[in-house]
């Protein structure tokens, strides 16, 4: 019996006191040898026409300055991101990325990786960043305290932003579900449609969020160079 509502959330399965809920981040590793198979079948053509755009759009988004591949690195954060978002529609799966120790861990890496390489190899440019260009003398330290607390409060809300949307959805599946057992038979038809709405709603918001954490992290990692 479930006690608590957000215990879904709760990587609390463990055999011989070792979590295996979080064995299911690792479950992408299974679809790599599909990158040495002779002859590709229709799921990597797609996957690889998808990686060839996003490596094109990241590309124009990291502007001249960027580094050899290094485009390569956000491809595999969206690939990490969309497969445990999806994982989380299966039964009896964790979703990882649901959780902030998953979301907060891989934003706060990718935000002092950028700032240390800023800071020590662009300080100039990054002084410069912080007072738009035109402000008035009278408001340029007010302008460092707001760009320097936005920049600080950055990985939390990439993490926030993640987290908060995955756990909207699966706890609104799981809050109109758990009506069902209630509800004469002619509402359990109405509700189970909803239901499918709504699972083809988060489908989709599980592809958005993989796409904007991404597109942000492509953002804050040209905004050093």
């Amino acid at each position: 019996m479930m006690t608590n509502l957000f215990s879904i959330f709760d990587p609390s399965t463990n055999l011989f006191n070792i979590s295996l809920n979080w064995l299911s981040t690792l479950l992408g590793l299974l679809f790599i040898p599909y990158s040495f198979w002779l002859i590709p079948n229709r799921h990597f053509i797609l996957w690889n026409y998808l990686i060839s755009k996003l490596h094109s759009e990241f590309k124009n988004l990291l502007g001249s300055n960027k580094f050899f591949g290094s485009t390569f690195i956000f491809i595999s954060l969206f690939s990490f991101i969309l497969f445990n978002n999806f994982l989380g529609f299966f039964p009896y799966i964790f979703t990882s990325t649901s959780h902030l120790t998953i979301s907060l861990s891989i934003s706060l890496s990718l935000w002092l990786s950028f700032m240390c390489y800023g800071w020590i190899n662009n300080s100039h440019h990054m002084f410069i960043h912080m007072i738009p260009q035109g402000t008035p003398n009278i408001l340029m330290p007010f302008m460092v305290l707001i760009e320097t607390i936005s920049n600080i409060i950055r990985p939390g809300t990439l993490a926030i932003r993640l987290t908060a949307n995955m756990i909207a959805g699966h706890l609104l599946l799981t809050l109109l579900s758990s009506t069902g057992i209630s509800m004469p038979n002619y509402f359990i038809i109405i509700l189970i449609l909803i239901q499918i709405l709504l699972l083809t709603l988060e489908l989709a918001v599980a592809v958005i969020q993989s796409y904007v954490i991404t597109v942000l992290s492509t953002l804050y990692s040209s905004e050093v160079n």
